[in-house]
């Protein structure tokens, strides 16, 4: 059974949106993306997105995964607490992993979503607080260098800073660091 709108405001409110589609296109560059969903997701649902992902390429590469016991991580990784950051490329061609925060976890997982490809970075809490207090590459989020609760990690996909090669880039390079992050005691 097809739906339809009968109430005649409710009909003049979907004209008008037709009319202004058209100032608001569509990015062109996710078209025929396996990963185009996640774009039209609320940004309060692609974190969940991001932790399924991680949690499934972990699991199928061999880890042992499971949910964090609280909100201080994401996820258990062979007993290591991550905190897992989604970021899809944004027009501008950036990636921005936000609420990056000084929390209970081992090590975050970046993930990176172009249309076709993906990045990702495992990066030891102690080098996100590092970079954060230095204001080197992570910067606070709200409230300027002032700022202390939250930080992101910003950059664009074809400029990756040097410093996070140590960590990662391809999914092969940061399931590596990985391995040796789930070992180290």
């Amino acid at each position: 059974m097809s739906k339809r709108i009968v109430d005649p405001d409710v009909q003049l409110l979907a004209g008008i949106a037709g009319t202004i589609i058209s100032d608001f296109p569509l990015n062109e560059d996710w078209e025929g993306s396996p990963f185009a969903w996640i774009k039209q997701r609320p940004s309060r649902q692609i974190g969940a997105i991001g932790e399924m992902l991680v949690a499934g390429w972990l699991a199928a590469k061999n880890f042992s995964v499971g949910p964090s016991p609280d909100s201080d991580a994401d996820r258990i990784v062979n007993n290591k607490r991550v905190e897992v950051k989604l970021s899809t490329r944004w027009k501008s061609g950036v990636y921005k992993f936000q609420q990056l925060r000084d929390q209970r976890y081992d090590f975050a997982v970046c993930l990176g979503i172009c249309p076709f490809d993906a990045h990702c970075w495992a990066i030891p809490k102690p080098e996100i607080l590092r970079r954060w207090k230095e204001n080197d590459g992570i910067v606070s989020q709200h409230g300027g260098q002032a700022g202390v609760d939250t930080a992101w990690l910003s950059f664009r996909v074809d400029s990756v800073p040097g410093w996070l090669s140590e960590w990662g880039g391809s999914l092969q390079s940061a399931f590596g660091v990985i391995q040796r992050l789930v070992k180290d005691s």
